[in-house]
């Protein structure tokens, strides 16, 4: 009776650790639907890298995609190869822009122990940073447009009403890192629009340094993450990303930011001169920019031209 009593206490344990385990992260990436046809060895919190998609080892396509663009991922290679069905073999990124053309500058990235040396065929980003690598481009094309929104926790208990109340002594925010996420400077423009560059000052240093504004390390990911978690209340981020988590059922609330406030990004896509699969960079620029592809941009909160 004693060995079946302490075998009964010590699986109960077990199942207490794993659920206890399992609840701290719940909300945990990767939200897109894993690209897999073999063994899953996908584990939240360990062994988890939801920024890498699909076929690392001789791809036929390689793009870099905006972070922030994480959702569209599923739906739009999927679309892609049914458009284009002799791709069966892509490999995708969605690590923020700054980060992005670093590793295209250095010419690989490591990631824990995994080091990945692939030039893209395409990279996405802002149009001020197409611009200023126009260089490395044959060919760059508008594709989606978004509006900035601040996401807070479910039911927003901290009341946050505008950007203004994110310079709040009681108000954690999660910021995207200005050096290298695209948004973070472009944030940096609302909160000047909204309340001068007191209001910059306020939440990008002085809250900065009291430890009450989190500057992000990859902002599409830990801002959602840190709202969700508590650790921050709130954080201005690309309308999309709000509107992803509220369609996901994560509980997460959107606050508008009016148009006199909000500024507008334009994302570009370049084919890289030296793209290592010229024709299926040619033909994935085609499918970003056809209706098809700009259909799926719009699901996902994006706005296009058309």
């Amino acid at each position: 009776m004693k060995l079946i009593y302490a075998a009964l206490l010590a699986t109960t344990t077990t199942l207490l650790t794993f659920n206890t385990h399992a609840q701290e992260y719940k909300f945990d990436p990767p939200w897109n639907k894993p690209f897999n046809d073999g063994l899953n060895f996908t584990i939240k919190g360990i062994d988890n890298v939801p920024d890498l998609y699909g076929d690392i080892t001789d791809p036929q396509l390689v793009i870099f995609f905006a972070g922030n663009q994480f959702m569209v991922i599923d739906d739009l290679l999927k679309g892609f190869k049914e458009t284009y069905p002799q791709y069966t073999r892509i490999f995708a990124e969605t690590l923020p822009p700054g980060i992005l053309a670093k590793q295209i500058q250095s010419g690989s990235i490591t990631i824990g122990n995994m080091r990945i040396s692939h030039l893209p065929d395409v990279y996405t980003a802002g149009k001020s940073r197409i611009i200023a690598f126009s260089d490395w481009f044959s060919r760059t094309e508008v594709y989606a447009k978004n509006k900035l929104a601040i996401m807070v926790q479910k039911g927003n208990p901290a009341r946050i009403e505008r950007l203004q109340d994110l310079s709040r002594a009681d108000v954690k925010v999660a910021m995207p890192n200005p050096e290298w996420e695209g948004i973070g400077k472009r944030i940096e423009e609302a909160y000047v629009k909204a309340g001068g560059v007191a209001l910059k000052k306020k939440i990008m240093i002085d809250k900065v340094q009291d430890k009450s504004t989190y500057l992000t390390q990859i902002h599409h990911r830990q801002t959602p993450m840190r709202i969700l978690y508590g650790e921050s209340q709130a954080g201005p981020v690309w309308y999309s990303e709000a509107y992803y988590q509220k369609m996901i059922n994560h509980p997460i609330e959107i606050i508008e930011i009016p148009d006199k406030e909000n500024i507008q990004a334009t994302y570009m896509a370049g084919q890289l001169k030296k793209a290592p699969h010229k024709q299926a960079a040619k033909d994935f620029m085609d499918f970003i920019i056809s209706k098809k592809g700009k259909e799926i941009y719009r699901k996902y909160g994006f706005t296009t031209n058309d």
